[in-house]
């Protein structure tokens, strides 16, 4: 691992929460049991598990003397990480069953941006700058494609 990851205690909803984020960013998920590992604590409850691709997490069922997810202050940033549109897809997704703290828009600065807080309770700033925005109009231009 070359950079920091996001590892994430959630409160019994491991499996569900990672499997929503596999199922947003795609990748590959995996997912290990406190019986697969031998470890103490529900049996069918998540030990370890990632969620390896564009977006990497990792995360487990907290155990009974750990605090769950709780964020203030702290936002994951997918700022210029895709395509405007794959990041407007995205911040759709994560929206659902969420709160949108700021919508994805153009901001008075020029970059395109939002925050969304998910219904697992992770904070999302997701946004491009427009020039990455006419790169991709350019580009599709280039190849005689056109939007209609």
């Amino acid at each position: 691992m070359t950079a920091p990851m996001v590892y994430v205690l959630f409160p019994g909803t491991a499996r569900e929460a990672l499997t929503f984020y596999a199922g947003v960013f795609g990748g590959e998920l995996s997912l290990h049991t406190n019986a697969d590992f031998g470890s103490g604590g529900p049996p069918g409850a998540i030990a370890h598990g990632v969620l390896d691709g564009v977006v990497t997490l990792a995360g487990a069922d907290a155990g009974r003397q750990e605090k769950s997810v709780q964020v203030q202050g702290v936002m994951l940033s997918l700022l210029g990480t895709a395509e405007p549109a794959l990041l407007h897809k995205w911040f759709a997704q994560l929206s659902d069953g969420g709160r949108i703290v700021d919508p994805l828009a153009p901001k008075a600065w020029g970059a395109s941006d939002g925050q969304v807080v998910d219904r697992y309770g992770l904070h999302w700033l997701i946004g491009y700058e427009p020039a990455a925005a006419s790169a991709v109009k350019s580009a599709t231009e280039g190849n005689g494609l056109h939007e209609s």
